[in-house]
């Protein structure tokens, strides 16, 4: 028995750590990218910068061994994988664009129709008819989306909102992508989280410089008289550095936190802590960027959060065995493939 009890004690700690820990990383993810994009006019380069961070920061924990699986690079996964890390770059660039246009407290509120856009791509691509109660439930997102956008006083960017719903769209497909891309890694999850930010970093390179951010990032870096005339410029290049560093290395965390919360929580736990996170970010935003908290917003917000939980719950309760001798089949997803992108190297994310 007492050994029962310490399994069950070290279970609910395991769980209760990789929660925080993603909880932590997403909610800082989402901030300090609010942070930088509000000073800065490359969103497409601090992107980029952010993969590569993240790819250093898993060669170097690959050479010092402290990963489960040791990281390959072959070419022809890489060409199986190409689907998958194109939606993921348009995808990342998105979510950034979305960030920039809108309120850190409205951010989740932008991108609110993953999940009817999810249940609507696996109907098409994965012939996966959903019940009467999962539409409900994403029917109840919906309105939630609708609330916060055309019924709050709040005045929003329509800019901001369009690359909020296109993100959304784009990462409901690339979520079924990635289930069928995990079999051309043989099932792993730090495998495939690797080749994205490896081989995204590889794509954006030059949309960074088709999209006219080049002048703009030689500006920063190199426009020395202009930095010395005007101080804001250093200020924001500064900002940029600084933020680049903390968002990199977050993302690079949040691969290992999606790793981990594959194997030790359930799906009912994901949701509750998306939960979580998406009522602390609106908090936060408030606080740190003293954004406006609406009766219109709040209720927006709580009404994707009501209708993201119940989808959460009747979907674990039409996974249960209907015999007691039966074996579920339920497939555990990591919370990314609900909100904003599966296995980012991040969020990865602003789930």
């Amino acid at each position: 028995m007492s050994t029962q009890n310490a399994q069950k004690s070290s279970t609910k700690g395991a769980v209760t750590g990789v929660v925080g820990f993603y909880l932590v990383a997403a909610l800082s993810m989402v901030m300090a990218n609010k942070w930088v994009l509000n000073s800065t006019e490359v969103p497409l380069f601090f992107l980029f910068a952010q993969l590569l961070i993240a790819v250093i920061l898993f060669l170097a924990s690959n050479s010092l061994r402290l990963l489960p699986d040791k990281l390959t690079f072959n070419i022809e996964i890489c060409k199986g994988l190409v689907p998958m890390v194109l939606l993921n770059v348009i995808g990342l660039s998105f979510s950034n664009y979305t960030l920039k246009y809108v309120d850190a407290s409205f951010y989740q509120v932008a991108r609110g129709l993953v999940l009817p856009f999810t249940v609507c791509t696996s109907y098409i691509v994965l012939h996966s008819r959903p019940s009467l109660r999962i539409q409900l439930s994403c029917a109840i997102v919906t309105t939630g989306f609708f609330i916060g956008v055309f019924l709050d006083g709040t005045r929003v960017s329509l800019l901001g909102v369009f690359f909020g719903v296109t993100s959304s769209a784009i990462t409901s497909v690339h979520s079924v992508i990635i289930k069928r891309s995990l079999n051309i890694v043989n099932g792993s999850a730090l495998l495939l989280s690797w080749y994205q930010n490896a081989m995204s970093a590889v794509f954006l390179a030059p949309i960074v410089i088709l999209a006219g951010e080049g002048p703009s990032v030689l500006k920063m870096f190199f426009g020395v008289d202009e930095l010395l005339q005007e101080p804001e410029n250093l200020s924001s290049l500064k900002t940029f550095l600084g933020g680049t560093a903390i968002t990199g290395t977050l993302g690079f965390l949040m691969s290992i936190a999606s790793l981990l919360s594959i194997k030790v929580t359930s799906p009912i736990t994901h949701m509750i802590s998306s939960a979580v996170r998406g009522v602390a970010a609106s908090f936060l935003g408030m606080w740190l960027f003293h954004d406006i908290i609406t009766t219109g917003r709040a209720t927006s917000i709580a009404v994707i959060l009501l209708g993201s939980v119940y989808y959460t719950w009747v979907k674990h309760q039409e996974s249960q065995p209907k015999g007691s001798a039966s074996k579920s089949n339920y497939e555990r997803a990591p919370i990314e493939d609900v909100e904003s992108g599966a296995l980012k190297g991040k969020d990865s994310k602003p789930e």
